[in-house]
């Protein structure tokens, strides 16, 4: 792979900073209160359902434009959930919810969801690993 961009961030904890190294992402963290935390800070689960709406829509900008469909007012939503797992740990689940225009057919959109979850990066280093479930809206 021919590396193109890299995102340096650092934090220190689930509770405390994370900022990347240009200065333009700077945010409190905090465990949800779900997990025992206070919730007075965004935590890694948020960060990561964000990161992953937003590449995927991108994603679906460019699948999108192979298939002749516009989805400029296409919107992704994540869901990511987290819990114990079988080995000790824990792990994430992913549901991305992708509210398609109405005109493109649901059996379509979800032809496009299939062919983007191909394409996105994030799709590609969490197959196999963490289960992704795609809904069309």
């Amino acid at each position: 792979m021919s590396v193109l961009y890299t995102a340096v961030a650092t934090a220190n904890g689930r509770d405390g900073r994370g900022a990347t190294s240009d200065g333009k992402l700077d945010v409190k963290l905090a465990p949800p209160a779900e997990l025992g935390g206070s919730g007075d800070g965004t935590n890694p689960e948020q960060l990561f359902a964000v990161g992953y709406a937003a590449c995927f829509t991108s994603a679906m900008g460019v699948v999108a434009k192979g298939m002749g469909l516009d989805v400029s007012d296409v919107s992704t939503t994540a869901e990511v959930g987290i819990g114990p797992n079988d080995a000790g740990g824990y792990g994430l689940e992913v549901t991305l919810r992708v509210e398609m225009p109405d005109a493109i057919p649901a059996e379509e959109g979800q032809k496009l969801l299939d062919a983007t979850h191909q394409v996105c990066p994030y799709s590609n280093a969490t197959r196999g690993n963490i289960p992704v479930r795609l809904v069309v809206e």
